[in-house]
């Protein structure tokens, strides 16, 4: 493989930026820089020059090969982070031959070709550089650790056996076989398909953590929305007016309640009206007020302009200008009921994300749910009255390589390009 190299840390002045070297010619790259480099896993300070020119005076970590992320020998120089420094070093590397500026994750690809890395580790890294919430951070931590690689390998020691079972009486086709595999297999089978149903159920939750939910705050014009938008938000996100039907398209705030990442919609107020903006303003409001996950409806006491369902939280708004209310009341100018409804929705929020597993992704839920056929279909082979059992176990073996598929060993490339494209290029 070539060496590479890269800033590893974001662009733009900084108190100190790292440049990695990853390859076969990185201890020879960084010797031509520092002159002598630090013992593996242990920091030095050295001087780098290239060129009889003094560059900057950097703390130096080198690691083993098999003892890096890359899983090849690296060197890390901790420059000071000013931009002329960045740019020094990174000449300096591009003069030296066999060394190259790194591709867009090509650090994160190596510690997966190399086996530090499997593919949905690969991914909850990605997750965790993305991560803005708490929620977010702790299930990105959860797949990074390997969560997802753990739950395969119980997954799969499972069919092996199942598989290992079925093969034996094939085998022994022709010779009495002592005991009837039949139960234990269907037992594992069953198991099996129970477990993984579990998880691909939660991929829904894991999604709505890592993407984060919509909540559309809904009522009559001049119901006080977009002035709860703006005490919600902490600054004047959407225009205020005395005048009903100001709010014509949908303003949307993100933000962090319980952890989880959740974005405001305010929405044009619902009523019959003449004007054709309003009206297509009405129109798009209904449409995402349809989409999102959560509906908060803002009331003044009359008849809701749309019918709450589920989990809907109604409140009454403008609670400033009321006495006399009774349930929660919330005044976006006043603060009032705030704190108490932010609560309420981080309590409906956090109970939905409760049935998150360690799949977290679309292609997660896709494998799994191909390994759930494949077993109904070994399952449907192993009850029948002349029990196929070639084919079972063909179907177990499909199975396998779903869940390969779920952590890299198999049939990826396609998806390997598109993973790492979201990747800067120091990662």
């Amino acid at each position: 493989m070539d060496t590479i190299y890269a800033l590893a840390t974001a662009r733009g002045r900084s108190g100190l930026a790292v440049v990695r070297i990853s390859g076969p010619d990185a201890v020879a790259a960084g010797l031509a820089l520092c002159g002598s480099l630090p013992a593996p896993r242990v920091a030095g300070l050295r001087r780098l020059t290239w060129g009889g020119e003094l560059l900057d005076e950097a703390l130096v970590l080198t690691f083993a090969e098999g003892a890096s992320f890359t899983g090849e020998s690296v060197v890390e120089l901790h420059c000071h982070g000013g931009p002329a420094v960045v740019g020094a070093v990174l000449r300096a590397l591009s003069e030296q031959p066999g060394l190259r500026l790194a591709e867009p994750g090509e650090f994160t690809r190596r510690a997966l070709e190399n086996g530090v890395l499997d593919l949905a580790q690969v991914e909850g890294l990605a997750d965790l550089i993305d991560a803005e919430t708490e929620a977010q951070r702790r299930q990105a931590v959860r797949v990074l650790s390997g969560a997802v690689g753990q739950k395969v390998e119980g997954w799969r020691r499972d069919l092996i056996r199942a598989g290992a079972l079925l093969e034996a009486t094939i085998d022994f086709a022709d010779e009495d076989v002592p005991v009837d595999v039949s139960p234990e297999v269907l037992a594992l089978i069953d198991g099996l398909m129970d477990d993984l149903g579990r998880e691909a159920a939660g991929v829904t939750a894991a999604e709505r953590i890592r993407d984060g939910f919509e909540v559309a705050i809904v009522g009559a014009p001049n119901a006080g929305k977009s002035t709860l938008l703006n005490q919600l938000a902490g600054r004047e996100a959407a225009i205020t007016s005395e005048i009903a039907g100001t709010t014509r398209d949908v303003i949307e705030v993100r933000m962090e309640i319980a952890g989880l990442p959740v974005t405001f919609l305010d929405t044009a107020g619902l009523r019959e009206t003449e004007d054709r903006l309003e009206r297509a303003g009405i129109e798009r409001a209904l449409a995402r007020a349809e989409a999102a996950d959560l509906r908060l409806f803002l009331s003044d006491g009359s008849d809701l302009p749309l019918e709450p369902v589920g989990d809907d939280i109604v409140v009454i708004g403008k609670a400033d200008t009321r006495s006399g209310i009774s349930g929660l009341a919330v005044s976006g100018k006043t603060g009032q009921g705030v704190p108490e409804l932010m609560a309420r929705i981080g309590e409906i929020l956090a109970q939905r994300v409760g049935s998150a597993g360690a799949l977290v992704r679309e292609r997660h839920r896709v494998a799994v749910t191909t390994a759930i056929a494949a077993l109904a279909e070994s399952r449907a082979e192993v009850v029948r009255p002349d029990s196929r059992v070639e084919l079972a176990a063909e179907h177990l073996r499909q199975a396998v390589r779903a869940l390969d598929a779920l952590v890299g060993r198999v049939d990826v490339d396609d998806l390997l390009g598109e993973i790492f494209a979201s990747f800067c290029i120091g990662k």
